[in-house]
């Protein structure tokens, strides 16, 4: 059968603030078939901010976590398969936003900068140039990715778009998944029930800010199901090379958990045992702090491509 494409754009019945296995899809693929999706910043926006901090009409009136374009069912899925998110492309809008300070947490705490007031940027897209210009007039390169592609938790009940999990996915933030990557999510419920959004221009490693260039995006990617994966949680494989997570309160458990994970992998290619695989980790996988953003941290292994080592 002749794999299908899908349009789903963002609106009042195709959006939701929440995970839960128990909403409705509103669309169901089978797999292998294209999404194009389109997604609104991370705060539903209907409208650009024309002044920093401007409070513009939103989709869902008092969110209590992030605009997400979802769910969407994969026919077939089951708990125990796998779930591969392939993003073919991902297209920014010409605008975006950039907030600093906005949050009362341990971080902001830290560096002095808890209780506010906020710090604004507003940025002018050129997704053709790949650029974005602030109203100050920086001016960086965009790296386009969406900071939140997951499932809901198994467990019934309204949860959270705000940490990551181990199972599922969800606000992960990682800049590495750009266009040309292949996420690979453990389906935690029934027909997977994927939700994406939180259009990231550009980030950089740990979102140090809490935001990153927040935008509209629109993504096309593949939905399929895998079984027998490499590594039995979270992982991927992007133009940058082979990637690991972990996330915990804890960064030194995210930092484990995400290296561990990378010597699985390494060991199920190489056919070392593990003493071995760290050793021949030490010199080329590189570990990144993926975000301090969302209270659970993350922390990323990547196994560079091109590095000769393990290269598939």
């Amino acid at each position: 059968m002749t794999a299908a494409t899908h349009t789903l754009e963002p609106a009042p019945a195709t959006t939701t603030d929440i995970f839960s296995r128990d909403l409705p899809p509103v669309l169901t693929v089978e797999p292998g078939d294209t999404v194009i999706a389109g997604s609104l910043d991370a705060s539903g926006y209907l409208a650009r901010q024309r002044t920093p901090g401007e409070d513009q009409p939103r989709m869902i009136a008092g969110a209590r976590g992030h605009c997400l374009t979802g769910p969407v069912a994969v026919a077939g899925a089951l708990p125990g398969m796998v779930l591969a998110v392939r993003f073919v492309s991902v297209r920014p809008a010409r605008w975006g936003w950039t907030a600093a300070a906005a949050r009362d947490n341990r971080l902001t705490r830290r560096l002095g900068v808890a209780g506010g007031p906020p710090s604004w940027l507003l940025w002018e897209i050129d997704p053709n140039a790949g650029t974005a210009v602030s109203d100050h007039g920086y001016a960086v390169r965009t790296a386009p990715f969406l900071g939140v592609v997951g499932m809901p938790p198994a467990e019934p009940g309204e949860h959270s778009t705000v940490p990551p999990r181990a199972e599922g996915g969800g606000n992960i933030d990682c800049r590495e998944l750009v266009a040309g990557s292949t996420l690979y999510l453990p389906v935690t419920v029934p027909g997977a029930l994927l939700c994406l959004g939180d259009g990231h221009a550009a980030q950089g490693d740990g979102e140090v800010g809490g935001t990153a260039i927040e935008c509209p995006m629109t993504t096309e990617l593949v939905l399929d199901l895998v079984t027998g994966p490499p590594v039995p949680g979270i992982h991927a494989l992007t133009p940058a090379g082979r990637i690991t997570f972990g996330f915990s309160k804890d960064l030194d458990e995210a930092m484990a958990d995400a290296l561990d994970a990378m010597l699985t992998w390494m060991q199920s290619l190489s056919g070392l045992d593990k003493a071995a695989a760290l050793a021949l980790a030490s010199p080329v996988v590189d570990l990144r702090i993926t975000q301090v953003a969302n209270d659970v941290w993350g922390v990323h292994a990547v196994l560079p491509a091109g590095s000769g080592v393990l290269d598939a």
